[in-house]
């Protein structure tokens, strides 16, 4: 989008229709000592070809994930998105598409989005879906709330496996009220949070694979809470994994939300990403977001209709089970598209090669010295031990053009004994040179 200032005489217009001496009176209201006095150091204009070639130069200076190795997960992962999914969300009837305040004429949104729950309904065995989050934090801070209102009860139990992020962003919700309990961080998957279960919990929050790759028993989980009347909250960062591992509904889960980054969309610099969530039929006027559904109309021609809409912008902001303002839909369609391209069959095929490619990198790791792999269940992400401190050897590595995974003390600073601990992601993207490099630059730093 170009930047179009105004004229000299287009502002002294303005300002004379609004009854301002000039554009200091604007902020007259605003203390003296709060207006910046001193001069900001920005360059003076420059012509439009210099500021491009300038741009260009710094855009060079970028480490895209695709030029070397790249084993960056914790969350966001790179995964292949195909062509077909970009060409298709940028015409213009879906690039331009907002939330339709008018469903009735909007008629291909709403089978998207109809199409896009049903997918994700599929996909974690539940029988509701809603249509869409902003992201996989901001909806396990929605589940929380949703539960809360389910049971009329306050506690909230957090596991240490929790991504340090989505755990974060539901204290932020809360504001770290004293009904919610994070459990320590669990690097070699230890910590039991059927533990911390009782009368007054609303639901204990597990995610699977964890954040350091451990699967957990989900079956096991959701029986605990249960019996104390609580529910079961299940995260998964990672969306593919859903093509291996059996689906969360099927094993207990009461609400399931997931980020959904890994299909159609890509890394981005860190977003936009997209929100999934589904939940139990029973629940459905608790689950925040919009739900689209498929009807006849009056000339016996299949439709699609809105169904359900608990947001601020519909209704009452005190009756509405959230304020949030979008969802993500341009996100949500492309994964749809890519959905619709893999089927069932290519999705699975997708989930295998993943965990083909994360068995070699262990298999990789064990061969070298200084380096431990913690984990004994994985589905394309694990969490390895060194014998120097991480955050130091993943920048050497960089220097290598290695991007070598994340140290887990960037994330969590606090924790006791994560320093020399790193989380790897291993992709379909994922060679086995990739992998070679890796273990050869490791073999010489830790040297």
């Amino acid at each position: 989008m170009r930047y179009l200032p105004h004229s000299e005489a287009e502002r002294t217009e303005m300002l004379g229709v609004i009854g301002a001496a000039n554009v200091d009176a604007l902020f007259s209201a605003v203390p003296e000592g709060a207006l910046k006095s001193f001069d900001l150091g920005l360059p003076a204009h420059s012509p439009e070809f210099l500021v491009e070639a300038h741009m260009r130069a710094l855009a060079g200076q970028n480490h895209a994930g695709s030029d070397g190795p790249f084993f960056v997960g914790a969350g966001a992962y790179r995964h292949h998105v195909p062509a077909t999914v970009d060409h298709l969300i940028q015409r213009s009837e879906w690039l331009t598409a907002y939330t339709p305040y008018q469903p009735e004429i909007s008629q291909g949104t709403l089978q998207m989005l109809f199409e896009f729950q049903t997918q994700v309904a599929k996909l974690t065995g539940m029988d509701v879906a809603n249509a869409s989050l902003y992201d996989g934090s901001t909806g396990t801070a929605e589940a929380v709330l949703m539960a809360r209102r389910l049971t009329k009860r306050n506690k909230i139990v957090l596991s240490g496996g929790l991504h340090p992020h989505y755990r974060d962003v539901v204290r932020a919700y809360l504001k770290d009220d004293g009904d919610l309990e994070c459990l320590s961080a669990s690097p070699e998957g230890q910590g039991d949070i059927l533990d911390h279960i009782d009368e007054q919990t609303a639901a204990i929050v597990v995610q699977t694979p964890d954040f350091y790759g451990h699967l957990r028993n989900i079956k096991t989980a959701a029986d605990a809470a249960h019996a104390k009347g609580a529910l079961l909250i299940v995260v998964i960062t990672e969306i593919v994994s859903l093509g291996l591992l059996e689906a969360p509904g099927a094993l207990g889960a009461d609400i399931v939300v997931a980020e959904g980054q890994s299909i159609g969309n890509a890394l981005n610099f860190g977003g936009p990403y997209l929100g999934l969530m589904a939940t139990r039929k029973e629940f459905i006027r608790q689950m925040p977001g919009r739900v689209c559904g498929e009807t006849v109309d009056a000339e016996g021609q299949r439709g699609f209709v809105l169904t359900l809409s608990t947001r601020e912008q519909h209704i009452r902001r005190e009756k509405a089970t959230s304020n949030i303002c979008t969802n993500s839909g341009l996100c949500a369609l492309a994964f749809s598209i890519h959905m619709a391209l893999l089927g069932e069959a290519g999705y699975v095929r997708l989930a295998r090669l993943n965990h083909a490619n994360a068995c070699k990198l262990a298999d990789a790791l064990e061969t070298v010295p200084g380096v431990e792999v913690l984990n004994s269940t994985f589905f394309n992400e694990m969490t390895i031990r060194t014998s120097q401190p991480a955050a130091a050897l993943i920048e050497r590595l960089a220097k290598r053009g290695i991007l070598a995974g994340v140290p887990v003390s960037r994330l969590e600073p606090s924790a006791v004994g994560v320093e020399k601990l790193i989380v790897l992601a291993a992709t379909e993207l994922t060679t086995d040179g990739d992998i070679a490099a890796l273990c050869s630059a490791l073999t010489e730093e830790l040297a």
